[in-house]
């Protein structure tokens, strides 16, 4: 059984450009011998942190949905591969929402002193960041690179590589530029080929 991969997808759209790019990192995480789960952020149900702070005592959530069993899976995984197109310089809405209902795994790190995850098991995580952009501006990814770091520190799964593409609404469709296809294929089998020596 090969390392888990958790392969998140920001964008709604399971055929655009941000998926396409997904798909080419999941295809290379599996053929360097990884298992690899996808899951969409926007297709889930499942509500906004309420700020109850009911996790700051306990090891789960108050609000019952389908967040319950990804927090399991975010506990066994080997790696993390999210995929995002950036929305008003920074990540969408509710991939923002799935990441903050990680208060969970914050509380039990930063409040309570003790992480779900072994100091082990952290050190052979992994996230790889890919994200494309419409607008041509060096500074277009910088939001969504600081919320993907923060987000990899709180579940400790720390910010490893990236792919970006930015002037997308020249570019269009991500097909027409095979170099960045190839970029994410490549960088998702070197992460499966890390995780897989570790």
């Amino acid at each position: 059984m090969g390392r888990k991969v958790i392969a998140l997808l920001g964008s709604p759209l399971p055929d655009g450009n941000t998926a396409r790019l997904l798909d080419e990192a999941i295809r290379g995480a599996e053929e360097a011998g990884c298992d690899v789960e996808r899951i969409v952020a926007a297709h889930l149900d499942v509500a906004p942190c309420m700020e109850i702070f009911y996790c700051q005592e306990n090891e789960t959530c108050e609000i019952r949905d389908e967040m319950i069993g990804i927090y399991d899976k975010f506990r066994e995984m080997d790696g993390l591969i999210i995929a995002t197109p950036v929305m008003t310089m920074g990540i969408p809405g509710r991939l923002k929402s799935f990441m903050d209902r990680f208060q969970v795994f914050y509380m039990a790190k930063y409040h309570r002193g003790r992480s779900f995850i072994s100091p082990e098991q952290r050190r052979r995580r992994k996230m790889l960041f890919i994200s494309i952009a419409g607008m041509n501006l060096p500074t277009v990814f910088e939001g969504a690179k600081m919320t993907a770091k923060a987000f990899g520190e709180i579940i400790d799964c720390p910010y490893w590589d990236e792919v970006l593409r930015n002037d997308m609404d020249t570019i269009q469709d991500i097909r027409t530029r095979p170099e960045v296809m190839e970029a994410a294929y490549r960088k998702g089998y070197e992460l499966g080929q890390l995780l897989s020596s570790r």
